[in-house]
């Protein structure tokens, strides 16, 4: 019965853990003396995800001026990069305060939100609708997995900062959905 209830409640975090096991991925170890004690596995392994998902989701982005159909989505993806470039600015940051190695265990792992090398290159060789299609399909799986993997660092972590970040990825997240969406509708 304690098993279960400990389960039960610790819900976000066994997801994150069975999203890192399922695609045989594992936290590296921090090693040498960490900075700041509090960060715990589950910090480590939220950033150490979070920033190869936003290089991905960035370098999607980052195609959409000169190829996006629709002139409400290529601007909904220029904000969208730059809400990137400081959302990776700051888990860096994290990443370096919590004594973790830089290092990309994740590489090559094409996992849910992930924006896959598939992907990147089906977008580069589209234009108009076409284009628009794979970008808002890509992305949007993106932050819907961001904000799943938010929720189970906010639930789990160890490090306030790194609890406090993942509330504000998650918060910033949720917008960027609806605005994804709004421009897709033609509301933006």
């Amino acid at each position: 019965m304690q098993l279960r209830r400990y389960v039960l409640t610790r819900r976000p975090a066994w997801a994150l853990l069975v999203v890192l096991l399922v695609t045989g991925c594992t936290a590296q170890p921090v090693t040498g003396a960490p900075r700041a004690a509090a960060f715990n596995p589950t910090d480590i392994a939220w950033i150490q995800l979070m920033i190869p998902m936003d290089e991905r989701a960035r370098l999607l982005t980052d195609l959409a001026p000169g190829r996006a159909g629709d002139p409400a989505l290529a601007r909904f993806a220029r904000r969208a990069a730059d809400r990137q470039r400081d959302e990776l600015t700051r888990l860096r940051e994290l990443l370096a305060r919590s004594g973790a190695p830089d290092t990309r265990p994740h590489e090559g792992h094409d996992m849910p939100g992930m924006v896959s090398a598939d992907t990147l290159r089906r977008a580069g060789a589209l234009s108009g609708e076409e284009f628009d299609r794979v970008f808002a399909a890509a992305l949007r799986a993106h932050l819907a997995q961001s904000l799943v993997l938010c929720g189970g660092e906010r639930a789990s972590g160890g490090a306030v900062e790194a609890r406090e970040l993942a509330g504000e990825l998650e918060k910033d997240g949720s917008q960027e959905l609806a605005r994804l969406d709004a421009a897709r509708s033609g509301k933006s």
